[in-house]
């Protein structure tokens, strides 16, 4: 790096997880000014922008690319340039790309800063009536559904809640897994679409909630309470 040229900073920007009234104004100052935005996929980044009414140069950075793509991004930054890098919505890196850049840029010195605003996760939370103060985090299962079932299975013990997410599509899937291993009583807290106007909660037994969804897709938080005894009748 040169010692005269001062490094540019990485924010790491949180946006609209469906509402695009929920970006911060900081977000939105921070996204007009830097000198370009890093997203996953250029179409769904220039819709965003667009959507917030924000003009900026836009860089993709994926899990096709991040390898190369990174380094790239580490050589502008070191030059001066300051960045921002989105998700196709919520808090980018938490389970999208972006890790590798991180991991460069604190072995090169380069700051880093968030801008924090909108997280499913947080929105989900927020809902539970049940103690939060300690859970597990699951994230995805396996695509493979030989594996899916096994993956769940390995918190049956827990006596937290556990927060699992999937896409769109596997969401009558993994709710008919989760009654395979834990059982149509399972108490839980569904979070639908958040932020947006078909956004729903569903508070209750599994058995209860699985067939109002049946073949729906839709964007979702499952948090399965454990903190609560399973009562059959």
């Amino acid at each position: 790096m040169n010692e005269k040229t001062k490094p540019g900073t990485l924010y790491i920007v949180a946006t609209p997880i469906g509402n695009p009234k929920d970006i911060t104004l900081r977000a939105l100052d921070v996204l007009k000014t830097v000198d370009a935005v890093i997203c996953e996929e250029y179409r769904q980044g220039s819709r965003l922008l667009h959507r917030l009414g924000v003009e900026n140069n836009l860089l993709t950075l994926n899990e096709h690319n991040e390898a190369e793509e990174a380094s790239n991004i580490l050589v502008r930054l070191a030059q001066g340039e300051s960045m921002a890098i989105i998700s196709d919505a919520g808090t980018p890196v938490f389970a999208d790309p972006g890790q590798h850049l991180l991991e460069l840029l604190y072995q090169a010195g380069i700051p880093v800063s968030p801008v924090p605003g909108p997280a499913s996760l947080m929105a989900a939370l927020s809902l539970c009536d049940f103690p939060i103060d300690r859970f597990v985090f699951a994230g995805f299962p396996p695509r493979k559904s030989e594996h899916r079932e096994g993956f769940l299975a390995k918190y049956k013990s827990e006596t937290v809640p556990v927060i699992l997410m999937d896409t769109p599509y596997r969401l009558t899937k993994l709710l008919e897994e989760v009654g395979s291993v834990f059982g149509k009583y399972q108490d839980l807290l569904l979070a639908c679409d958040l932020t947006l106007k078909k956004e729903a909660i569903y508070r209750g037994r599994l058995g209860e909630i699985l067939p109002r969804l049946s073949g729906q897709k839709r964007e979702f938080i499952l948090i399965l309470n454990l903190n609560k005894p399973i009562r059959r009748y």
